[in-house]
């Protein structure tokens, strides 16, 4: 093949490719937030963010659960049940680890990034992960200040792009297979 059919034939390809791409907006769809209670000064604040950011997305006040849980090892099981509840399309959980003396940070760190990750594999719906690790006070809160560098907010933006790529990877699979495929919900979807 010359060089110029080889050429013609991968812009060719390019052309007729899907891209999938999420947007930020989130009307229509349901959050859960799952909110460590533990080191609420900082997640509280991550909390605060987060909401104003699906809110300034379109999404309902009734469209939004907030989950709190008393620390960061607890976030994984109330991420996995609001999964499983079919009522939410995506989660945000959110927490602060801030590094200690002993090795506690560590375990605990791994503990919740790898549960995050089971749980979102085992269910399909997409978990955000807005838990921060940092090694002072003052890490910690410059992640949790106001504005687009609030971890939360980021991990509402996440969230929200998710839920939208999960939804057209939904409708793209039910369209090439001509059967309907109907996501698991204990409510209703909106009209």
């Amino acid at each position: 093949m010359s060089a110029g059919v080889d050429t013609a034939v991968r812009r060719s390809a390019i052309f007729q490719m899907q891209t999938i791409e999420g947007t930020q907006a989130a009307g229509g769809f349901r959050f859960a937030l799952v909110v460590s209670k533990y080191h609420d000064f900082v997640t509280d604040r991550l909390q605060a963010s987060a909401l104003a950011a699906l809110a300034a997305a379109g999404v309902r006040p009734d469209d939004i659960t907030v989950v709190r849980v008393p620390g960061a090892f607890e976030i994984p099981i109330a991420a996995r049940h609001a999964a499983q509840s079919g009522r939410h399309d995506a989660i945000m959980c959110l927490g602060c680890l801030i590094r200690g003396a002993t090795p506690h940070f560590e375990y605990i760190a791994s503990a919740v990034s790898h549960g995050l990750a089971h749980a979102a594999g085992a269910t399909g719906v997409p978990m955000t992960f807005g838990v921060l690790t940092t090694n002072s006070v003052e890490e910690a809160l410059e992640r949790a200040v106001e504005g687009p560098s609030n971890k939360g907010r980021e991990a509402a933006a996440a969230a929200i792009e998710m839920a939208s790529v999960v939804a057209q990877l939904a409708r793209t699979s039910t369209s090439r297979s001509g059967a309907r495929i109907e996501k698991k919900r204990s409510t209703p979807p909106r009209a």
